[in-house]
Order: structure tokens, then C-alpha cells, then sequence
């Protein structure tokens, strides 16, 4: 059976520019380490989509909602429905001053961001720049080598699979309980002192009520320990134990 819109799925995949076969992201990290793009800042793991809901891209959006779980397929995505077509009037020239103390460092291919778009460096000589706004991929056609792994059917997969897309620690410290109408979330030490741990949370929720719409209540709980309690009840204990060393005993002679 095939996925209708909304359906939470979720899938591995590869993607390269058929042109040149460069591929530039995949949810597996063997092929990110077999092709030179390892990041170790990067969770490897699925990704989950909301199928016909623009989680990705457009022609693979539309594809997916043609599958059923277990299909492994390649799937084109023409530019129109991929990173767009390339539009020469988001290329252009500027003083090279513009770029301030950034102006000596750049270089050719460089990803930078001017008046708060990326853009990528195409040329640089006598003291002007060409910069290109279009997507590094714009006018490319793309191939996603997909494995569709799973359909997240229960409210408990649904939640988890959430979180999972939202929270970047490993899957055991992804703790939550479902009870009636609401679902008590544990929220991972790791992150008590992240900076988007509000973003998070908001929307962790709007997904959680979206996806799971009978639920009236989500709590939120962080457990804050006294580190320093902690800390002088080890403190007694090893004094205890160094205390309750045995004395050696010397022979007589």
C-alpha cells in the first residue's frame, strides 16, 4: 500500500548530480566516509518525511508518495522540481571591499554570505568579485538512491521519531511516556543549556499535536541534580574508604 499525504515515514537515502556523479549528502555514514563528506557534527540516522508536505525536495516529495515500505529505487529530480533552474540575474559583480576583512581570506568556490543570503564566489580580480546567489545545484538534476525503512503508524513510533528529528542525542536518552491524553518528555540533560532549546520545544510540540492530534498535553521535565551535594557525599565516601584501610602489620623480630 502506498503512503498517503501526511504519512510519517522514513527513509535512507543518497544524493548525487547525475552529471558528475559528485554526491553531496546521505543518511549513512559509511557512504559519507566512502565519499569524502564525513561531518562529525552530523547525526547520522533516517530522515523522517511528511510525505507530500515539503520536508524535501518537491520531485522526491512527489516519488515518495508512490512507495510502500521495503522499496529501494532511484529516483530523478529534474531542477524545476529539484534546487530551481540557474537565473543569470542572481549573478553579479561587487567591490571586493564589500566583503570587509573577509576580502583576504576568500577565495574561488567559497560559500559566503552577503546582506544575509548565501552566496558562492565565482571570480576574484581587480578589486571586484563575482558572486552568484543561485544554489549550488540550480539547473542540476539530482539522484536520490532511496530505502524506504519504515512507516511510523503508532502514536509511541510517531513521537519517538520526533524527537529523534529534533533532539541531537542518541536514541537511548530519548525518554517519554504516553499516558491517556498527554505525554510526559524527559528532557535530555545535554541540552539543558542549549541555546535553541526553546525552538526546540516549540516545535517538538507542533509536530507531537499535529501527528498525534487526540493528545491534549505534552510536559516537558527537567530533573536538575545538586552537583555539589553530589560532589561531598563522593568526597566522605572516599575519605571513608581510605579511613577503613587496613593497617599493615610489621613482624616482630
Amino acid at each position: 500500500m502506498t503512503f498517503s499525504k501526511g504519512s510519517l515515514i522514513l527513509i535512507d537515502y543518497t544524493a548525487k548530480v547525475k552529471d558528475t556523479n559528485e554526491v553531496f549528502e546521505t543518511t549513512s555514514e559509511d557512504d559519507a566516509k566512502k565519499h569524502s563528506i564525513h561531518d562529525t557534527n552530523i547525526k547520522y540516522q533516517p530522515k523522517l518525511v511528511s510525505v507530500g508536505e515539503s520536508w524535501v525536495l518537491k520531485g522526491l516529495d512527489e516519488a515518495l508518495s508512490n512507495t510502500k515500505v521495503g522499496d529501494k529505487l532511484t529516483i530523478e529530480v529534474t531542477p524545476d522540481k529539484g534546487f530551481g533552474e540557474r537565473d543569470s540575474g542572481k549573478v553579479r559583480k561587487i567591490p571586493l571591499r564589500k566583503l570587509g576583512e573577509d576580502a583576504e581570506k576568500v577565495s574561488v568556490g567559497d560559500t559566503i554570505d552577503i546582506d544575509n543570503k548565501k552566496c558562492i564566489i565565482r571570480y576574484i580580480g581587480s578589486g571586484r568579485v563575482q558572486v552568484d546567489f543561485n544554489h549550488r545545484f540550480a539547473g542540476k538534476t539530482i539522484l536520490y538512491d532511496v530505502n524506504v525503512v519504515k512507516s511510523l503508524d503508532s502514536d509511541e513510533d510517531k513521537i519517538f521519531g520526533i524527537l529523534k528529528r529534533h533532539i541531537p542525542v542518541g536514541d537511548s536518552k530519548l525518554i517519554f511516556k504516553k499516558s491517556g491524553n498527554s505525554v510526559d518528555i524527559i528532557v535530555p540533560e545535554e541540552i539543558f543549556r542549549s541555546d535553541g532549546l526553546q525552538v526546540m520545544k516549540h516545535f517538538i510540540q507542533m509536530d507531537i499535536f499535529k501527528f498525534v492530534p487526540k493528545l491534549e498535553k505534552i510536559n516537558f521535565i527537567e530533573t536538575h541534580e545538586n552537583k555539589q551535594k553530589q560532589k561531598s557525599k563522593e568526597q566522605i565516601k572516599t575519605e571513608t574508604k581510605k579511613e577503613e584501610k587496613p593497617v599493615e602489620q610489621k613482624a616482630l623480630s
